[in-house]
């Protein structure tokens, strides 16, 4: 009998340590980029790390490193090999001569769990148009089958006519995907300015960070909530009210760092629920080692898109992961973070970041649940009783 199962892809990872990094900076990056491989359906069998000055121009890692690479992927029958960082059309072309197996970067792993992410007409042509922009400048690749057939120096082989007529077929379909998008962008900006002037909330932070759990909690919503990267593509807009004031919340795209440039042009207007809002609640996951870089990267994509100005409550998500343990007056060892209280966290510099507010919250345990509604209704209300100066008297 013939198994119907999907069979899982394997995969290596490859990451190089440049100057101004350290191997604990890189086996961070390795360690999302093997996240990014789960979450996109493969599973990593083994990472490789090289220290160069900078990556080499041919094959992105130094000759000795790729043989290594060559003789694990004979050995195990690996099915891809993943790089962190973008390649050139003539790394991937070079790579693939000496492997002889799928070649993605960074980027094209992203690209690839977007497009199965995607649900919407309006995410689904915002990940194709990504896709043809990524996909242009690498077409030659593409037509290795029809090396032989080209002709010699100064003559055009069938090789080189299909390429040509690839890059033209492709610009026009991201003409025509442009075209496409902004109809859809402007039916959504339509929509948005139909909302009337209710104050508008958006949730923000590193991808996996609770977004979509705490928009589920405050706005009893059903986004879908996993532990995967990307969970939620599609802004999702709900009505909420706290006590006796309406409010629209925005829960969006996770970031995450080196975002594809593309993507991130192609999915600016699904970020316009950023951009207009008037609050920004910014979810961290606390638990992750590195989560100040996590904050720096989602500050920089909110200055990116020009909504570093908007005022933000800064929420430390997933407490009940610290595990606290009373000590012994006599021990002197130093406390480690995961075994700070709640009372604890309140005493670091977290709670006195540059945001309006801070707050420490569990959205799976529901701890400190209560405070987070307080204070988002003080933020809220503030914001309507100043459009609605009229009416303010009635709250």
């Amino acid at each position: 009998m013939i198994s119907t199962k999907k069979q899982i892809e394997t995969a290596i990872l490859i990451g190089v340590v440049t100057r101004g990094q350290n191997k604990e900076q890189a086996k961070e990056y390795l360690d999302e980029l093997e996240f990014l491989t789960r979450t996109a359906g493969a599973k990593t069998l083994h990472k490789f790390v090289q220290k160069l000055d900078r990556p080499d121009s041919k094959t992105f890692i130094g000759k000795g490193k790729m043989e290594d690479v060559k003789a694990f992927v004979v050995d195990k029958d690996v099915d891809m090999v993943i790089f962190d960082d973008d390649l050139t059309p003539s790394q991937l072309r070079n790579i693939e001569k000496v492997l002889d197996c799928k070649i993605l970067d960074r980027s094209n792993l992203i690209l690839d769990i977007f497009a199965s992410r995607a649900k919407t007409a309006h995410a689904k042509t915002q990940v194709e148009l990504a896709q043809y922009q990524y996909m242009l400048p690498r077409l030659t690749r593409m037509w290795t089958h029809l090396q032989k057939q080209k002709g010699g120096i100064g003559m055009k082989g069938p090789g080189e006519t299909e390429i040509e007529t690839d890059r033209r077929i492709i610009r026009d379909k991201i003409a025509l995907l442009k075209v496409k998008l902004k109809a859809i962008d402007k039916q959504m900006s339509t929509q948005r300015g139909n909302r009337g002037k209710m104050v508008r909330v958006a949730l923000v932070g590193y991808t996996n960070a609770g977004k979509s759990t705490i928009m589920n909690m405050l706005g009893k919503t059903n986004v879908l909530a996993e532990n995967k990267l990307f969970a939620t593509l599609d802004t999702t807009v709900r009505k909420v009210v706290l006590k006796n004031i309406p409010f629209l919340m925005a829960d969006t795209v996770g970031f995450i760092r080196k975002l594809p440039h593309m993507l991130v042009e192609s999915f600016k207007s699904t970020l316009d629920e950023v951009r207009e809002a008037d609050l920004l609640i910014h979810i961290v996951d606390v638990t992750h080692p590195h989560f100040e870089d996590h904050i720096d990267v989602v500050n920089q994509t909110l200055n990116e898109i020009g909504a570093s100005d908007i005022p933000v409550i800064m929420v430390f998500n997933k407490i009940d992961a610290f595990k606290y343990v009373q000590k012994d007056e006599f021990d002197l060892t130093p406390i480690e973070r995961e075994n700070y209280s709640l009372d604890d966290l309140k005493k670091t510099w977290m709670a006195n970041i540059e945001a309006n507010q801070t707050l420490f919250i569990s959205a799976t345990n529901k701890t400190n649940i209560s405070e987070f509604r307080e204070l988002l209704y003080d933020e809220v209300k503030k914001i309507h009783d100043i459009r609605y100066p009229y009416n303010a008297y009635l709250y």
